[in-house]
């Protein structure tokens, strides 16, 4: 990684192919409920921003690979930060849904 890849934007294409690599992923949408109902990724989980905390009832261990979307990418950015401050240290913001090409 050089000192400009910071500046590149995520590819949640990209993102989704490398999670499907990884054992154990869990890929996480937090939009709101009704969001996801009109369109989501499949086989991902809805947990809203709002209700990050029931991610606990879920049972997934604190280093559970996570891959995180919303609508743009930056509810999945804040997501990551509370994921963080609640112990989960595997949460990766892979943008947002606007940019998702269907497969």
């Amino acid at each position: 990684m050089g000192l400009f890849d910071i500046f590149r934007p995520v590819d949640i294409n990209e993102e989704l192919k490398n999670m499907k690599t990884i054992p154990g992923a869990v890929l996480l949408d937090v939009r709101e409920e009704d969001e996801y109902k009109e369109e989501h990724i499949p086989n991902s989980v809805n947990i809203p921003l709002s209700n990050l905390e029931q991610i606990e009832d879920m049972h997934y261990t604190k280093d559970t690979p996570l891959f995180i979307y919303c609508h743009s990418g930056r509810r999945s950015g804040l997501a990551v930060m509370r994921l963080r401050e609640l112990g989960y240290t595997n949460a990766k913001n892979i943008g947002g849904i606007i940019h998702y090409k269907k497969a």
